[in-house]
Parts: C-alpha cells; structure tokens; sequence
C-alpha cells in the first residue's frame, strides 16, 4: 500500500517516514519545498495547502493517506484575521485534500488534530476521547472544525477517517518550547519553575509515530477519535528535573510560586506561556490502549533520554 504523507519534511513527518519505510512501506512524502527527505520518499512539492490545491496527480495509486501539515501555532501573528487564515489551511486544505482522496479511492484517511480541541487546561479529571470539545485558540478551532468536516465526508463517502489527538509531542530536535527548555538545560541556565505543582501529558515522538501506523491498518481505528501520550504525567518541576537527569546536566531550578510565574506572564502580555508551564493537561488513553490494544513502545524517561541524546548529536 502506498502511503501519501503531507508534511512529510516537519518534525512528526520526517520521523514518520523513516519509519513506514523502515516497515517496507511506499511512502510518497509531500512538502511545499524541496526538501531531503529520505531517498526512498517520493518527494512531491505543493506550493501551499488551502482550498483550491490540486491533489489528482499525487494521490495516484496512494491507499491511504496521513495528513500532518498545518498552518501551526505562531508566535509572532501577523494575519488581519489569524482564525480565518487557520481555517484556509486546517479546515478547507484538509478537506478539499480529503474530498479528492476519497474520490481517488484511498481507503483510509489519518488525521492528526490536537489535544487543543479538548479544551487547554484539565482540572481534576484527565480529557478522554467522548469528552465534548472545547477549542480555546484559533488554531485549535480550526482543527475541530476540520475533525468535523471530516467525520461527515467519511459518512457521506465510506472512506474511513481515524483522528489522533496528540499533546506537546517531543523529542530529538524537538521545536517550540520542549526544544527551548531542553537547550537552557544544556546551558545550566536557572530557570524558576522549581515549584510547579501541575500535572501534564506528554507524548513522545516515537510513541506518536508508532500509533500512526497502527492506525492506518488497524481495524477497530476506522471513523474513531483516540488520545494519545506517553501514559505517564509529570509536573512541570518534575519534568525539567528528568530532562536534566537525561542531559547529565542536574536542572538549577528556583523555587518561585506559580502565582508570581502567572502574574509576571500577563504583565508582558503571555499569559498563555504560563498556562502551558503551570496548568494541568492530562489525557486518558485508556480507549486508544482498549480498541487498540496498543501499549506506548517508550517510556517517559526512554523518550527523554532520546531527545537528550538527540541534542548532543
């Protein structure tokens, strides 16, 4: 079965691709530009993904299809109307893309989402995949909206959907603020967040890739929405001290109360940043391990141990 990968050159793309070749999968990766991708990827480049692109030519032949590309989080927002412009890529790029893989014949259509449309903060109780959603950000809405989308296009034309949920996904090299944390780490910058009393789910990258593939042929995955992490939270506190278990660099961490941490944040205008350091986000995959049976492959302190080797290379 030949696979059609877009995103294939980003962060979760390129180590998926290694892996479904690994496997003895044809992979055909799409990119936006020339990019080096494993030889054996069929590398093809879409200038850019909205309503209007043309797929007919790359979904030749393709038997399933694993849709990693997405307008992200930025951080310095520049569009007039950012929900609009995250709509144009997350919901009317996927489904013009989804629409024309279902009338090529693609079997099965993987979509990773975001653990966003949950909501952004767990109080208590752990999200699960029969939770209502509750998307806070543009960008999460727009990945709800392009959920929907899709679970109708699967009903109207028989072409299974399965969507993944995933939270900070880390790993070597991994980008945004995992990336950043591990670097300060390196450097035995004192960081002060040594009493963070949160709870956070995490998932790593191979744990992320490993579910995709079991995904895309399982079949009890057809048309359902999972949830995804490593099946171990952490506090913040907990974490950078790991993380820097893992670097052979003992995290200096400062002891200052979460609620200075909030204030400082909103007084510069990036309350957003403290929620992701200070706030709960737990998930349950309690569903993706029953309908599955699938176990993470790596551990919490494996993955760790991964991306510290990762950035040392």
């Amino acid at each position: 079965m030949r696979l059609l990968v877009t995103g294939a050159s980003g962060f979760v793309g390129r180590a998926f691709c290694n892996e479904a070749l690994a496997r003895g999968a044809a992979v055909r990766g799409v990119t936006r530009a020339l990019s080096a991708l494993p030889i054996r990827v069929g590398n093809v480049v879409v200038g850019g993904i909205d309503g209007s692109t043309d797929w007919l030519s790359v979904l030749a032949d393709c038997g399933a299809v694993v849709h990693l590309a997405a307008r992200v989080h930025v951080m310095q927002e520049s569009a007039p109307d950012p929900l609009e412009e995250f709509r144009r890529v997350n919901v009317l790029g996927t489904l013009n893309l989804a629409r024309q893989a279902a009338s090529a014949g693609v079997r099965r259509f993987v979509f990773v989402s975001s653990i966003g449309v949950n909501g952004a903060e767990t109080f208590q109780q752990p999200y699960t995949a029969l939770d209502s959603a509750s998307p806070h950000s543009p960008y999460a809405v727009s990945k709800y909206e392009a959920e929907l989308g899709l679970q109708a296009l699967a009903a109207e034309t028989g072409m299974e959907v399965v969507i993944i949920r995933p939270p900070l996904v880390y790993g070597p090299n991994a980008p945004g603020n995992f990336g950043s944390l591990m670097r300060w780490l390196q450097r035995r910058v004192p960081l002060p967040l040594g009493a963070i009393h949160n709870q956070r789910s995490l998932v790593a990258l191979d744990n992320l890739v490993d579910l995709i593939v079991v995904c895309l042929t399982h079949p009890a995955a057809a048309n359902q929405i999972f949830l995804v992490s490593d099946g171990e939270d952490v506090s913040t506190t907990e974490l950078l001290r790991r993380m820097g278990q893992a670097l052979g660099r003992p995290a200096r961490l400062v002891p200052l109360p979460a609620s200075i941490l909030k204030l400082a944040a909103a007084m510069v205008g990036k309350p957003d940043v403290a929620q992701r350091l200070c706030g709960s986000l737990q998930v349950d995959i309690e569903k993706t391990r029953r309908l599955l049976s699938w176990t993470p492959p790596l551990s919490l302190a494996e993955g760790l141990k991964k991306a510290a080797e990762g950035l040392r290379v």
